[in-house]
């Protein structure tokens, strides 16, 4: 009896949900499984600020593919997507190429391209673990390096922030929370630390209620974060970033900028020729592309429509194991030729991290939460996932059980 072959693309989120679902309700009879991913294991993109920061250690955010999956019904590729050939049904990896009756793109974002060319140098991304590394290297350099210094250059302690969108603010609320240890540490006078976060809108947070952005506001100006709205950056150096305002051109002295503007669908769509805008495939109800019964698209790569509003969901973790889950379910319905099924989000509340014990939640169902209550849900909801995802073994090692700390 033929079995049909499914393959995931990606390990993030999405892909690695889908696989442990899949492994959870096909018998192995029923397909021949097999998930790609470049690393060996799976890394947690929604904490990556705080790794940046320096408030969570990396290894905190790594989980072993091995330690998730069932390898008699899953099997692990550890290679590079380079293209797909969606006529073909094939899959070209870096070192081989993969048939499929079934395919899951999962491969997860891109940091939005900068156009601007004064841009592309002098800047730290939060993109993925190495960037986040490299960036709390460089953070804990510069303090070592001002503490050192006969004549002590400010552009050390100035750390800018671009982008006022979830990633920043959360990022800015981390860095906030570690300065004072950094300044201990490195024995630098706390005062002299800058957190400037430039927006080029009119506020940060852009979609949440003006209530969650004050408040947003109000608890990282408390604590040190200064902000530049309707602020456009246009040139980054090595000792300084220029950004325009109100027509007026102003220099900052820095040596560090944080590029934390949006985020894309992966480039590799747009070069295998599936119709996407802006990276990301306008998926139909069932999370196939239009057209193509054999491609499923989840996570940060779709687009995915709430049929109440109209409007697309936002890119998060809990969108994207939520895809996941509906994608599994219909390839299982797919290949016992059953109807499929819509998506549909259960849990409709986005957080938004403001630093180790802050944050603003917003609820479809009107249970709106700030503070340590919103900080709260964001480490319950990261224990569900890791829950769902490898039982209470992953649970127990990965899981945040003191919540009132990083």
């Amino acid at each position: 009896m033929y079995k049909p072959q499914i393959v995931i693309l990606g390990a993030g989120y999405s892909g690695l949900m889908t696989a442990t679902k899949l492994q959870k309700i096909l018998h192995r009879n029923e397909a021949d499984i097999t998930l790609v991913n470049i690393n060996d294991y799976h890394y947690q993109t929604s904490w990556l600020h705080e790794t940046a920061a320096g408030t969570l250690k990396p290894e905190r955010t790594i989980i072993p593919i091995r330690d998730v999956i069932n390898q008699e019904k899953i099997n692990l590729v550890i290679d590079e997507v380079v293209m797909i050939k969606e006529k073909e049904k094939i899959v070209k990896l870096k070192n081989r190429e993969l048939s499929y009756d079934i395919l899951v793109i999962g491969l997860g974002f891109e940091a939005e391209a900068i156009t601007n060319p004064n841009l592309n140098d002098h800047i730290f991304p939060i993109g993925n673990l190495n960037n986040a590394r490299v960036l709390r290297e460089h953070l804990e350099y510069n303090f070592a390096k001002y503490a050192n210094e006969e004549k002590k250059n400010q552009a050390r302690l100035n750390i800018v922030i671009a982008g006022g969108g979830f990633t920043g603010v959360g990022y800015a609320g981390e860095l906030v929370d570690r300065i004072p240890d950094l300044s201990k540490e490195y024995g630098v006078d706390r005062t002299q630390v800058r957190v400037i976060l430039v927006e080029c809108e009119s506020t940060i947070l852009p979609g949440f209620h003006n209530e969650f952005i004050n408040y947003a506001m109000n608890s990282l100006e408390s604590r040190g974060v200064e902000f530049v709205t309707d602020a456009e950056i246009i040139e980054t150096k090595e000792d300084r970033v220029v950004y325009e305002k109100l027509g007026k051109r102003i220099e900052l002295p820095t040596k560090t900028v944080v590029w934390a503007g949006g985020v894309r669908g992966n480039s590799l769509l747009e070069e295998s020729g599936i119709p996407t805008n802006n990276g990301k495939v306008e998926v139909e109800n069932n999370l196939r592309v239009p057209d193509n019964e054999a491609i499923y698209v989840v996570g940060d790569c779709a687009n995915i429509r709430n049929p109440e509003t109209g409007r697309l969901y936002p890119a998060n973790a809990e969108i994207a194991i939520a895809s996941a889950e509906t994608a599994a379910e219909n390839i299982k319905a797919q290949i016992n030729g059953e109807a499929l099924i819509p998506f549909q989000l259960n849990n409709k509340t986005v957080i938004a991290s403001l630093g180790t014990s802050d944050g603003v939640a917003v609820s479809l169902n009107g249970r709106n939460s700030f503070g340590w209550k919103a900080n709260l849900m964001k480490k319950i909801c990261l224990n569900r996932y890791l829950l769902r995802l490898g039982g209470i073994h992953l649970l127990l090692k990965k899981g945040r059980f003191n919540f009132f700390q990083a």
